[in-house]
């Protein structure tokens, strides 16, 4: 019972980190019509640049979170500014959008990949901070994973207060439903489209800064969360804020109990979930 209870309290914590890391996605694809693949590279840049700040200047995790987050924000409204809004106005429909911001996306994830390993390295990257184990209903966990925990729930929290209660978030929820029809009602749609992107590249920084904070981070990590993030999108049902949270909980439950069992195939079971909804059930969980 202790190990079952250890494996589940684990597959929780890290379906926190999951479900943080998929609904910037599920924003950007809901809204904005990219599928970003390049979203893990900003969960990268986030680790990156708070083991450099770190381990340079001696500034704390908690604080890089203050720093990283606005500056994707500001560098994901700007890449769709300069880039995808150009896309957008020169395609003929969305369907053919997407499939043009789905390459440019690929290409801007061997960008941002090259430029951290000129800057980086491809060395593997790591710190100690908060390691100390706390006893937590009978089992030993770092104190920096139950940080991470309560952090990741508090901003997915706050990110939906924000959409339903505000009026930047009414306009985002607009622009999902309707993007022409909320453009007539007065709606900026390419502020919000650009917004949305991102607030997408910002929620995956501020991951990042939270997965370095427990595990090692290198310049080619990147495409690894992004797989796990789009797989946590389709799970929990494209464009649906609170579907990737319960799929990021649920995938993170089902990694740990499989990695307890066997670690190499944590990667393989994910990719088995994925394959079998999109033949059973191709609109997740709480997909319409």
């Amino acid at each position: 019972m202790k190990i079952l209870l250890e494996v589940l309290i684990t597959g929780l914590l890290m379906g926190g980190l999951y479900a943080l890391i998929s609904v910037g996605l599920s924003l950007q694809y809901g809204v904005a019509r990219i599928l970003n693949i390049s979203h893990g590279e900003f969960i990268m840049l986030g680790g990156m640049t708070t083991w450099a700040l770190y381990t340079a200047l001696h500034i704390s995790p908690l604080l890089a979170l203050a720093i990283c987050g606005p500056l994707a924000l500001g560098l994901g409204y700007l890449i769709h500014r300069t880039l995808f809004k150009r896309l957008l106005d020169r395609a003929p429909s969305f369907a053919v959008f997407e499939g043009n911001s789905m390459l440019a996306a690929f290409g801007l994830m061997f960008i941002l990949q090259n430029i951290a390993l000129i800057a980086w390295g491809a060395e593997i990257r790591g710190y100690s901070y908060l390691s100390i184990p706390v006893h937590f209903l009978g089992t030993l966990f770092g104190a920096n994973r139950l940080l991470t925990f309560g952090i990741a729930l508090a901003i997915g929290l706050a990110f939906y207060l924000f959409l339903n209660l505000t009026r930047t978030g009414k306009a985002i929820r607009a622009a999902a439903q309707d993007p022409a029809t909320a453009g007539l009602m007065g709606v900026n749609i390419n502020n919000v489209l650009a917004l949305c992107f991102g607030l997408g590249a910002a929620m995956a920084s501020v991951a990042g800064v939270l997965i370095s904070m427990c595990y090692p981070v290198h310049a080619s990590m990147g495409l690894e969360y992004t797989v796990i993030a789009i797989i946590v999108v389709v799970l929990g049902g494209l464009g649906s804020i609170p579907g990737s949270f319960l799929g990021g909980f649920i995938l993170g439950l089902v990694g740990s109990i499989v990695t307890f069992l066997e670690p190499g195939l944590a990667l393989v079971a994910y990719y088995i979930i994925f394959i079998v909804l999109l033949l059973i059930r191709p609109t997740g969980l709480l997909g319409r």
